[in-house]
């Protein structure tokens, strides 16, 4: 049998616990505020007052001239290019591909590489996965694998 003692210590434990689980509570956002504004911080505005003004630090931000990024552009756009939707913009092809580029070349990680571009580093992950397959399935034919065996 239970007393009264310890229904009350258990429905004033129960009324904390309550109390403690709705303060945990935390209002869901879908994206961050700034990240929203990705047309304007991104560094694509970067990109073309380089390729425009500083075509050799341009080189060095991609590791690529121009030219090549715009060849390799069109190669790869039919496979890693989105369309929009209602619920917002898709992030360009020439996007996708120049921050798949600069994350190979710096090898910044993509908590870095987020405030460069603004992009998630959930969404970063997928764009430069998609799109490295991508650039490997078109230029497979042209990649020269050498094997090497070392022996220890």
């Amino acid at each position: 049998m239970v007393s009264n003692t310890d229904m009350g210590f258990l429905a004033v434990t129960l009324a904390i616990f309550k109390l403690r689980k709705q303060k945990k509570k935390r209002t869901r956002r879908w994206s961050k505020e700034w990240f929203k504004l990705r047309s304007r911080f991104n560094h694509e505005n970067l990109l073309n007052v380089l390729r425009d003004t500083e075509p050799e630090d341009y080189k060095n931000f991609l590791r690529m001239d121009q030219e090549g990024f715009e060849t390799l552009l069109e190669l790869v756009r039919p496979k890693i290019e989105k369309q929009d939707t209602i619920m917002r913009k898709a992030i360009p092809a020439s996007q996708r591909l120049s921050v798949t580029l600069r994350y190979l070349a710096s090898g910044m990680d993509l908590e870095d590489l987020k405030f460069m571009c603004a992009i998630a580093p959930q969404t970063l992950e997928g764009i430069i996965m998609e799109t490295s397959d991508a650039i490997i399935e078109t230029l497979k034919n042209n990649i020269q694998v050498c094997m090497y065996l070392f022996y220890f």
